[in-house]
C-alpha cells in the first residue's frame, strides 16, 4: 500500500482558490486504505470529533486493487483546532483501518522551482499564471542548463541560475541544483521542457514532487524526438502528457493529457508548433492540481479529484 509522508503538514499549508473567510481555518485531508464498508463514516466521524466541518469530499474506489482513496476539504469556522489533536485522531484512525493520510493546512503558497532548457513557452505560461494569481505558489528560482532564457526570467523578476549539464545525470550539476532547491525550501520541481534526464537519486529525493511535460501522448512515442517519431508514423493525433517523474524515463504516473489533430500535410515543424499549445495547457493544469492537493498517487496511477 502507498504510504503518505507527513512532511510539511503545518509548515506548508494548503491553499484553495475558493472564496474563504479570513478567520476560518482550512485544511485538505487525503486518505488511502484497503477498501471495506464504513470507511466514509469513520473518517467523517473522526474529523467531527475535532470540530471539523466538511466543505466538500471526493472519493474513488480502485476495484481491481481493492483500495479506497478520498480527498476532504474541511474547515473550522468558529475556533482554530490544535493540529496535534487532529493528527492524533487521524493516526488512531490509520491504525484501525490500515489507513495512510496526509493533511495540509491553511493558505500559504508552496515554493516551486522551474527547470528549463531553451524552449520558453511552458516557462512563460507558468510565470504569467503565477503573476496573474492563477497559481498559488512562489517561484523563487528558474534553473537551466543553457543561458538562453535568463531574460525571460528577468522580465518576471525571478532569479535565474545557469547550471551547465555535461550529460543527463551529471553528478556535479545535480549537486549544484539540489543545493539550490534546498536553499530555497522547494516543494515542487517543474520540468518545463527541460531536455535532460535526472538521475534516480535526484528523483527519489523529490518523489511525487517532480512534474514533467512530455511532448507526446504517452505511452506512445516515449523518449527523445517524439514529434519526429509521430511524423514518421503518420499519426492523425499528437498530444502532450504531464506526469510525475520516476527513475524509469516517461513511465511515471500520468496527471493530465491533451491532443490535437494533425494530417499528412503537417511537417515536423507544424507538429511542434501545434504541440506547444497543448504542452503549456496540460502542464499548467497538472501544476495547479498538485498545488491544490487534488492528486493521490496509487501504484503507478495518479488519481485526480475534481
Amino acid at each position: 500500500m502507498d504510504q503518505f509522508v507527513l512532511t510539511e503538514a503545518v509548515a506548508r499549508p494548503y491553499h484553495s482558490n475558493m472564496s474563504v473567510k479570513p478567520d476560518r481555518t482550512e485544511a485538505v485531508v487525503l486518505v488511502t486504505c484497503p477498501d471495506r464498508p464504513g470507511i466514509v463514516a469513520r473518517v467523517t466521524s473522526s474529523l467531527d470529533q475535532v470540530g471539523a466541518n466538511i466543505l466538500d469530499a471526493s472519493q474513488h474506489t480502485d476495484v481491481e486493487g481493492s483500495m479506497f482513496l478520498q480527498r476532504l476539504h474541511v474547515s473550522w469556522p468558529d475556533e482554530s483546532p490544535e493540529p496535534e489533536s487532529v493528527h492524533d485522531v487521524l493516526t488512531e484512525l490509520g491504525e484501525e483501518l490500515d489507513l495512510s493520510w496526509r493533511i495540509r493546512w491553511g493558505h500559504a503558497p508552496r515554493h516551486v522551482a522551474i527547470f528549463v532548457s531553451k524552449m520558453d513557452h511552458c516557462l512563460h505560461d507558468l510565470l504569467l499564471l503565477r503573476r496573474d494569481g492563477e497559481l498559488n505558489c512562489r517561484i523563487p528560482l528558474v534553473i537551466s542548463n543553457h543561458p538562453d532564457l535568463e531574460e525571460t526570467a528577468n522580465q518576471f523578476n525571478i532569479p535565474f541560475h545557469h547550471v551547465p549539464v555535461d550529460s543527463s545525470g551529471d553528478p556535479e550539476a545535480e549537486s549544484r541544483q539540489l543545493a539550490l532547491l534546498e536553499a530555497h525550501d522547494i516543494d515542487l520541481v517543474v520540468l518545463a521542457r527541460y531536455m535532460r534526464v535526472l538521475s534516480p537519486d535526484f528523483i527519489n529525493r523529490y518523489q511525487d514532487r517532480i512534474i514533467n511535460i512530455h511532448h507526446s501522448f504517452l505511452p506512445a512515442f516515449a523518449g527523445g524526438r517524439p514529434y519526429h517519431q509521430a511524423h514518421r508514423k503518420g499519426v492523425k493525433l499528437i498530444g502532450a502528457t504531464a506526469h510525475y517523474a520516476t527513475p524509469e524515463l516517461d513511465e511515471g504516473p500520468i496527471i493530465e493529457q491533451g491532443v490535437i489533430r494533425v494530417s499528412h500535410r503537417d511537417s515536423v515543424q507544424d507538429m511542434v508548433r501545434k504541440g506547444r499549445d497543448i504542452e503549456r495547457t496540460v502542464l499548467a493544469r497538472a501544476v495547479r492540481w498538485h498545488l491544490e492537493d487534488r492528486i493521490v498517487v496509487h501504484g503507478n496511477r495518479a488519481v485526480v479529484f475534481d
